[in-house]
């Protein structure tokens, strides 16, 4: 069964997903083969969500990368729906009176 397209909102969380997952782990100084060796993952799902192929990896995927790379999920998850907070202070023209 294929996957239904994204909104522009889940395109935007799976971007910043990706940003931090990928920010980590260059700050751990680590290859995506050494995280990947070490999170039990194959080093072609991290280079896939590096690099925005993979917009929403499977929960167990994420969580394993953040363990690894040493973020709470609570963090990872506060980061990526962060660009919330500014779609509501900011409505769109269409409902702006």
């Amino acid at each position: 069964m294929p996957r239904r397209s994204l909104d522009p909102a889940a395109q935007r969380r799976g971007q910043r997903l990706t940003s931090r997952l990928t920010q980590a782990r260059r700050a751990s100084g680590r290859s995506a083969e050494a995280v990947a060796r070490s999170a039990g993952i194959s080093v072609e799902t991290v280079r896939s969500i590096e690099k925005g192929r993979t917009a929403t990896p499977e929960f167990f995927t994420v969580a394993a990368l953040a363990t690894e790379l040493g973020l709470s999920l609570d963090e990872l998850y506060a980061f990526v729906r962060s660009d919330r907070s500014a779609e509501h202070d900011h409505p769109s023209a269409d409902t702006a009176s």
